[in-house]
């Protein structure tokens, strides 16, 4: 990971606000059925359609707070509007991004959803396996307190 992307994401997660945000079900969900090349898609083209070009924005107002794991992502990496770029990640707020900042916001965000992703798979995961291994154990105290033999 980029060390100056690290730096911001640490630096939000000590955010009580940009903090809160996180991956539901239902996006998890989607990325797995999109995959996670088509997110960045989709990320590249909100980016470059509603924060690129300060002539058609409406600061504030361009990113949903819900809808697609792109804009969790936006609030969480604090990447939503040019007031939030400018304030946390030094992209004056009046000028049209350039294909860097534009790649580098890009890679905030999805370095955000990859970390997401991976805790709520190892989460789940752990969870799935501790919920599996309970039944295992039980199905074998049956089998022993009742003397069947398999």
């Amino acid at each position: 990971m980029d060390e100056k992307i690290k730096n911001i994401l640490d630096r939000l997660s000590k955010s009580k606000f940009r903090s809160s945000f996180h991956l539901k079900d239902k996006d998890i969900l989607y990325i797995e059925d999109k995959g996670i090349d088509k997110i960045r898609e989709h990320a590249y083209d909100f980016v470059t359609k509603r924060l690129a070009d300060t002539s058609n924005v409406t600061d504030g107002k361009q990113t949903p707070m819900k809808g697609h794991p792109v804009f969790i992502a936006q609030h969480a990496t604090s990447t939503c509007c040019r007031g939030c770029l400018g304030k946390w990640h030094h992209i004056g707020r009046n000028r049209i991004m350039s294909d860097t900042d534009v790649k580098y916001v890009v890679d905030v965000i999805m370095t955000w959803i990859d970390k997401e992703y991976s805790n709520y798979k190892k989460n789940h995961l752990s969870w799935f396996f501790t919920l599996f291994i309970y039944f295992i154990n039980t199905f074998i105290c049956f089998f022993d307190v009742s003397g069947i033999i398999f």
